[in-house]
């Protein structure tokens, strides 16, 4: 059983900074792509940042400059360091991984963490 789990997130003013991770557990050969996407109600879920395990990454132009992602292959984490939030950063955050259970299967399975609220004030 694979899990993602977040923490961080939360209530912070408009300017500030805001740290959230994501921990994989359970049986993992490889985790390949491992991601931020944020979702507001009545919206489709986006892309915020994506990270690679060699370390390559993009972000959705909105959050360049302002957002950092970054990952622990040891530690099967990944993290986004947010700075200079603004009320409309207000979102559910949720992290994925792109996995492979094992060497034999070759299959690369998605799998997302639970959601975390981030709320920027005015």
């Amino acid at each position: 059983q694979v899990q993602l789990v977040q923490a961080g997130g939360g209530l912070v003013q408009a300017g500030g900074s805001l740290r959230l991770s994501c921990a994989a557990s359970g049986r993992i050969f490889r985790i390949n792509v491992m991601g931020w996407y944020r979702q507001t109600p009545g919206k489709q879920r986006e892309l915020v940042a994506r990270i690679t395990s060699g370390g390559t990454t993009n972000y959705a132009d909105s959050m360049k400059g302002r957002f950092t992602i970054s990952r622990d292959n040891a530690k099967n984490t990944v993290y986004l360091q947010m700075s200079s939030l603004k009320p409309e950063d207000t979102a559910v955050y949720y992290c994925n991984a792109d996995l492979e259970l094992s060497s034999a299967e070759g299959n690369e399975y998605r799998y997302w963490g639970q959601g975390t609220q981030v709320t920027v004030s005015s």
